[in-house]
C-alpha cells in the first residue's frame, strides 16, 4: 500500500477555493498563480520545497512564517499581511481557510468514506466504540476491512494507530487520517466531533454519511471554551449542516430544538432513538439486568430483537441505541449489530473491577461533569441498590469551572462516602479546587467526605475504608496516563491500574 500524498495543484486552485467560500480578501499571486504546490501545511516544521503555508492561531508569530519560507514555502495564507517576499492569500476567516485548504490538498477524502460523526456533552467515546464494534462485525462478516476510529482515546486510520491528543484533530491531521483510511481501503470511519471542532470549523467541508446528536448539558462553558450555553449549543448543531442523515436522541434536553434543526438542514433523513418515546425510530421497550451486563429489547424499522450490552448502567443503553440508529442509517445487518455490541469494551468507560471475594465492585469511568456523574451514580444504584457507594473524583483547573459545583452537589446527594482528589488542576492549586468541591458536597448535607490530593492514595483510601459490600467509583480520568499541573504534564498510572491494585491488597 502506497502512503497517500497531497495533490500537486497550482496556487490558483487554492485561491479559487477560498474565493468560492467567500473568505478571500485579497491575493497577490501574480506570475506565481500557476506554480505547483507540492504540500500545504500549518506547521512550519513540516514545510518542504514548494509548500503553501497557513498562518494559524492567536499566538502566531511572524518568525514562524520566516522559518517556513526558509524551508521552501512559496506562498502563505493568513488573516494578516506580514509583508514578506512571497505571495499571499489574505482571508477573513483563517480557521475556515485552514479546513478548505486541507480538504483540497488531500483531494476530499471524506467523499470516498462513509463517515459517522458523533457529538454530545457525554457518551461520544462510548458510542464511537459501540458503533465501531458493530461496523467491525459487519466488515468481518463480509470479508472487508474494520472501521476507522477518531476518538478522544485513540485513533485508527488503517495505516496508523495511536493515542489521541485531541477529541477531534485539527484540520490538516484530520484530513490526513481520512486520506490514510481511503488509501487503506477502509469504507466506514467513526469519529467524535467536539463542540470546539465544530465551532472553529475543523470539520468544515467534510461529508458525513451520518451525524448524531447524543445529548446536551451545561458543560464546557468558560472563557477559553464557550462563553455561553447558547454558543455551545449552536456549535454542536452545526453537525447537521454536513450530514446526509441525522440521528437525534428524543430523550435529551432541548430535543425539540435539535430535531427541528436536523429536519431543517440535514440533506437526508432523520432517524430518532429513545428509551422513553415509543414513536422513535429506534426504541428500547425493556431492559433486563444480568450478571454480564444488560439485555435490551430493541425495535427498529427493520427488526425487533434482544441485544446484550456488557454494561451495568442504563445510560449506556442510550449510547447503544445511538450506535444502532447510526447502523440503521447505514443499513447494517441486525446480526452484526448484536455481535458487535455483545463483547465491546471501552477503555476507561464503565470498566468493572470486582474484588476476588465479590465484596467490592470497582468502577472506573470518565464521568467528569455533573450531568454524566449523576447518570452514572443513578444507574449504578439501580444495579447495586443495597451497597455502600463511595466515589473518588476531582475537577479540572482553568476550564469547566461549573463542574466543581455540579459534581460536588451530585456526589453529595447520591454517594455515601466521597474522596475528593486531584484531576488535571492545570494552572490552579488542586487544594483550592478540592475545597470548593467540598463546600458543594456539604451544601447537600453530606459530611462523609475527605480530601486526599494524592490520587493513588485517594483510591486506596476509598477501598480500605469500605465497611460493607460496596461499589467504589473512580471518575474523571478513565484511561488517561498524564496529570496536567501548572508546570506541564506528569506521567501517572491509569485509574484502572490503581483501582485493581488497591482491590488486590484486600486479598
Amino acid at each position: 500500500m502506497l502512503e497517500p500524498r497531497q495533490l500537486s495543484l497550482p496556487l490558483s486552485a487554492y485561491q479559487d477555493a477560498l474565493a468560492r467560500a467567500g473568505i478571500l480578501v485579497s491575493a497577490s499571486l501574480g506570475a506565481a498563480a500557476g506554480t505547483p504546490v507540492r504540500c500545504a501545511t500549518d506547521d512550519s516544521r513540516q514545510v518542504g520545497e514548494a509548500a503553501l503555508f497557513v498562518c494559524k492561531g492567536a499566538a502566531f508569530k511572524r518568525d514562524y512564517l520566516l522559518q517556513a519560507i526558509e524551508r521552501g514555502a512559496i506562498a502563505y495564507v493568513s488573516a494578516s499581511d506580514y509583508d514578506v517576499d512571497v505571495p499571499a492569500l489574505i482571508v477573513s476567516d483563517i480557521r475556515r481557510a485552514l479546513a478548505i485548504i486541507a480538504d483540497l490538498s488531500w483531494d476530499h477524502p471524506s467523499r470516498d468514506l462513509a463517515i459517522c460523526a458523533l457529538t454530545g456533552t457525554k457518551g461520544k467515546t462510548t458510542t464511537a466504540y459501540y458503533l465501531k464494534a458493530i461496523l467491525d462485525a459487519a466488515g468481518k462478516a463480509a470479508g472487508g476491512a474494520p472501521a476507522g476510529l477518531l476518538s478522544s482515546i485513540a485513533y485508527f486510520d488503517g495505516i496508523e494507530s495511536g493515542t489521541s491528543k485531541l477529541t477531534t484533530p485539527e484540520a490538516f491531521e484530520l484530513e490526513r487520517r481520512l486520506a490514510d483510511a481511503r488509501a487503506a481501503g477502509l469504507f466506514y470511519l467513526v469519529m467524535e466531533a467536539s463542540s470546539q471542532a465544530l465551532k472553529f470549523d475543523r470539520t468544515y467541508g467534510l461529508d458525513f454519511a451520518v451525524g448524531a446528536f447524543l445529548n446536551i448539558g451545561e458543560d464546557h462553558i468558560s472563557p477559553i471554551e464557550h462563553p455561553t450555553f447558547e454558543d455551545y449549543f449552536a456549535s454542536k448543531l452545526k453537525i447537521f449542516q454536513q450530514s446526509r442523515t441525522a440521528v437525534v436522541n428524543l430523550d435529551m434536553d432541548h430535543a425539540a430544538e435539535v430535531l427541528a434543526a436536523a429536519q431543517a438542514v440535514s440533506s437526508g433523513c432523520v432517524i430518532t432513538f429513545s428509551l422513553r418515546d415509543a414513536a422513535a425510530d429506534v426504541f428500547c421497550s425493556g431492559i433486563r439486568h444480568e450478571h454480564a451486563g444488560v439485555v435490551a429489547t430493541v425495535r427498529t424499522p427493520r427488526f425487533t430483537r434482544s441485544i446484550a450490552i456488557p454494561t451495568p448502567v442504563r445510560y449506556n443503553v442510550a449510547n447503544a441505541l445511538a450506535a444502532i440508529a447510526c447502523a440503521e442509517a447505514l443499513g447494517i445487518d441486525a446480526d452484526a449489530i448484536g455481535a458487535g455490541l455483545a463483547t465491546v469494551r471501552v477503555p476507561g468507560r464503565m470498566e468493572l473491577y470486582p474484588s476476588r471475594d465479590g465484596r467490592i465492585v470497582g468502577v472506573v469511568d470518565y464521568a467528569h461533569n455533573g450531568m454524566s456523574l449523576e447518570a452514572l451514580l443513578t444507574d449504578l444504584r439501580e444495579s447495586y441498590p443495597d451497597r455502600e457507594f463511595c466515589v473518588v473524583f476531582g475537577a479540572t483547573g482553568g476550564k469547566g469551572l461549573d463542574r466543581r459545583e455540579t459534581m460536588g452537589a451530585v456526589a453529595g446527594r447520591l454517594a455515601d462516602r466521597i474522596v475528593i482528589t486531584e484531576d488535571d488542576p492545570g494552572p490552579e492549586d488542586p487544594a483550592d479546587i478540592a475545597a470548593t468541591i467540598a463546600r458543594f458536597v456539604e451544601a447537600e448535607g453530606n459530611r462523609n467526605w475527605r480530601i486526599e490530593l494524592d490520587r493513588p492514595k485517594a483510591i486506596l483510601t476509598a477501598v480500605r475504608e469500605t465497611t460493607r459490600d460496596a461499589v467504589v467509583i473512580v471518575t474523571g480520568k478513565g484511561h488517561e496516563t498524564r496529570m496536567l499541573r501548572n508546570d506541564g504534564a506528569h506521567e501517572c498510572e491509569a485509574d484502572g491500574v490503581l483501582l485493581e491494585r488497591a482491590l488486590s491488597e484486600l486479598a
